[in-house]
């Protein structure tokens, strides 16, 4: 990868998450093909804002074995993914077998900063709660696009890691939907 002096891209965090914070999904109350059409156009025009999808090994696998396979997808999310560049932080992988992928290893912030110096869209994390650990801990992430689900887990990992603070984040964006979902869009200072 080469550094261009084009405009630096936005790393975004976009995680769905329960009442109670949690975005690890450990019951029954996310189905990506359940948005209303508001949530399914504000996903897609977040999209079109996006150019490069990063994830970590566990989220990647999830990912590759679900949506390449996905039949008549009314949702578009098909189609997106398989179209995108997507980037992968892992020590272990060496074949990631979906098109349009690139595995970071070794010194995987440097690559990530890399990345985020050359010219295009938004690069989007998703799911990989270790790895928006490490981000939001390194300082890389400039969004945060949270999908609030009137939902209530009562366990499960939370989006930022145990013991960081920050009174650094601006609400810029919210966005109601008819399901009874909120998306809430911060900018980092």
């Amino acid at each position: 990868m080469t550094t261009t002096n084009a405009q630096p891209r936005s790393l975004v965090i976009s995680q769905n998450c329960t009442l109670d914070g949690s975005i690890e999904m450990l019951g029954e109350w996310f189905d990506p093909q359940e948005s209303d059409q508001g949530e399914l156009d504000q996903l897609l025009a977040e999209s079109e804002r996006c150019d490069a999808l990063l994830l970590g090994r566990q989220t990647f696998e999830d990912f590759r074995s679900y949506w390449p396979n996905v039949e008549n997808d009314q949702t578009g999310i098909t189609d997106d993914l398989n179209a995108q560049d997507k980037f992968v932080v892992s020590s272990t992988m060496t074949d990631p077998q979906w098109s349009r992928t690139t595995i970071f290893s070794g010194d995987w912030e440097r690559q990530v900063r890399d990345l985020k110096q050359q010219g295009g869209g938004d690069i989007v994390v998703t799911g990989s709660i270790k790895l928006c650990h490490a981000l939001i801990e390194a300082g890389l992430v400039d969004e945060f696009r949270l999908y609030l689900y009137p939902a209530v887990q009562g366990r499960g990992r939370r989006l930022f890691p145990e013991g960081f603070e920050s009174d650094s984040l601006s609400l810029v964006e919210s966005h109601p939907f008819a399901n009874g979902h909120v998306e809430l869009i911060y900018r980092a200072a």
